[in-house]
Order: C-alpha cells, then structure tokens, then sequence
C-alpha cells in the first residue's frame, strides 16, 4: 500500500493553481483599470515550494500564458504592463526552477546522510537477539532529534560462557560526540563481555577503556545485568535509574543497589567502584532496563511519566508489542516529540 502525502504537502501542491485561479477571477471582476496581472507571478513562486523543476517550469509557462490571455482580454495586450507582467512572471518562474533544484540537490543529499545513518545505527545499535538463554528480549529506541535514528543512549546484549550480559546506558550531551561515545562504550562492553569471568570485571573493564578515552566532563551513566540461569539477575549500577522489575502478578519493584557509584568517566574521583547485587529473576518475571529519557519525560504540567503505574503494558505475550505501547504511552504523555533521547530493554524470563 502506498502512502498518501501529508496534508501540508498536499495543500502547497495545488496552491499554485488556486492562487492563479484567483487572481485570474479578480482580475476579470476588476476589469482592465485596476492591473492585477503581475500577481500571476504567485503562482510560479508557491510551485517552487513542493515538487520538482519541471513542474515548476510547466506552471511558469501556464503563468505566461494566463497572463497573455488575460492582457487580450483586457485589451491591455500593447501596454506597457502587459510586458511588465510577462517579465514579472518570467523573472518568478526562473528564480523558482532555480530554487527547486537546489532544494532537489538537498533533499538527495539529506536522503545519502539518512542512508548512512542507518548503516551507522545497525552497527552501533545492533538488534539484541529475540532469545538468549531462558530469556525472550525486546528493544525500544527514541531519539530526542528529529529525523535522526541514533543518538546518545545506548544497549547490547551479549550471550557469554557466564551467561546473558546487558548494558543500557545514557551518554551525556547530545550530536555526534555523544553518539562516538556511544560506540566507545558498546565497543569495549562487546569485547568485555565475551571474556571476563564475572560481572565486576566486566565493568571494571569498560571503565578504564572510558576513563582512557573520554576527555573533558564527559561520563556515561550505566547499568550492567548478568543472567546466569539461577532465577536470579545481577545487576552493577554506575549512577543509572534502577530497573523496574515486574512479576507476574503485576506487582513492581525497583530494586536499588547498596551504593550508587559514579558514572562511567567519573571513576577517577570515587574511592571505590559499584557494588554488584541481585534480584529475584524467575520464570514469569520480566526487568524491564531503560534510561532517564523515559521516566523524565514530563506532560504539559510538569509531572513526570510514571512508569511503575503503566507497568501492566507489558502484558502483552509479545515483547516487542509491549515495549511498543510502553513507547505509544510515553510520546502521548510528552503530547508531542521527547526532550531527550528514550531506550528500553524488556528481559522476560520464559515459562516453562
């Protein structure tokens, strides 16, 4: 199925043609005195607005044509304004081809950058496996930017010897740098996870390649789980939301860790890195990880989006469907575009 052009499009699309319909009305209602032809020239200058360089010449050349016919009719064809007019409309219709095959180049070369972003998207955000070990797995990824596919959160999940790994994490700042910290995090968390023995190490590991590598203030909130089939999940928070964890019943929790360390980059300054902890993880039971871009969003009065309150959208037996209304329920509590990047990562323990 196609899909049909927005409403605004559709509206510049014909303009051209009511506006010369219009002035062409009020010209002849006016009668040859008043010398409303070289407003003709609108519509050729509203037909460079949406289409390509073709159409707007076939307008400019309908324009000249009207204009003519209405300068006969008007028995105005040797004056002086008739030419007026004509060059007036000429002038228009040059200037509009000249327009929309600038914007035409643009729009190529906005449709090449998008191109690479997606490239670039499935090589820093690839898709998470729909299964690893006991576990069923979605992902939910917003960027804050318009029109942009990748930003400054980040996730991966990673099936090890020790089990399931996870990372979901918030770069601070937004463009191009937070999205290279992105991909510095996610790369040294891939390589980690393979071949670290246990959680901490992995973490340990991502640090230092952080605090090598970041210059500035820059720092990375974090969370790291590690599934390991013992219905159990450990968790290693760096300065990052706890995650919400629901059961089957419907009841949610948030489990914190005995301290919260700093984030990622900041390690330097902390006298000691995060305590690893658990959590009951069992079949039936889902961990939902995800940044502050979901539980900050705020709706027109300022109140924050309640996540715990919506935890019954997950319900649904497909993963991906309940991170989806999870995603639809938050962008009507924002009633527009997010102010902030939003990711979120379902774990879902299988029932046997």
């Amino acid at each position: 199925m196609t899909d049909s052009k927005p409403p605004h499009l559709t509206a510049l699309a014909v303009l051209p043609f009511v506006v010369m319909v219009i002035v062409t009305a009020v010209d002849v209602g006016a009668g040859p005195g008043v010398g409303y032809l070289p407003l003709v020239s609108l519509g050729p200058a509203f037909a460079g607005l949406v289409g390509g360089w073709r159409r707007t010449a076939l307008i400019g050349a309908s324009a000249l044509l009207l204009c003519t016919a209405l300068g006969i009719y008007n028995e105005s064809y040797s004056q002086r304004r008739l030419y007026t007019a004509m060059a007036s409309v000429a002038g228009v219709t040059a200037a509009g081809i000249a327009a929309a095959m600038m914007r035409q180049r643009r729009e190529a070369e906005l449709a090449s950058v998008r191109s690479i972003a997606e490239v670039a998207q499935r090589v820093l955000l690839r898709p998470v496996p729909r299964s690893a070990g006991p576990l069923r797995i979605a992902s939910s990824y917003t960027s804050a930017v318009a029109e942009a596919r990748i930003g400054g959160d980040l996730y991966e999940v990673v099936v090890s010897p020790q089990g399931v790994r996870v990372i979901v994490g918030d770069v601070q700042g937004k463009g191009l740098d937070a999205v290279e910290t992105a991909a510095l995090v996610l790369g040294a968390f891939r390589e980690a996870a393979h071949e670290e023995p246990d959680l901490t190490s992995v973490g340990a590991r991502v640090e230092r390649v952080v605090n090598r590598e970041l210059q500035g203030e820059k720092f990375v909130t974090a969370i790291l789980a590690e599934v390991a089939d013992r219905h159990t999940i450990k968790l290693l928070n760096y300065g990052h939301p706890a995650p919400m964890v629901v059961r089957p019943n419907g009841t949610t929790r948030f489990p914190e860790p005995p301290r919260y360390a700093l984030p990622l980059g900041l390690g330097l300054l902390a006298a000691a890195g995060p305590e690893p902890y658990e959590t009951d993880f069992a079949p039936g039971d889902q961990v939902l990880l995800y940044t502050d871009g979901v539980t900050e969003t705020r709706d027109r009065t300022g109140a924050f989006y309640p996540l715990g309150e919506h935890s019954f959208l997950l319900k649904d037996p497909d993963p991906e469907a309940a991170l989806h209304a999870v995603r639809a329920e938050l962008v009507q509590h924002a009633e527009g575009p997010l102010h902030d990047d939003a990711a979120m990562l379902l774990l879902r323990y299988q029932e046997h």
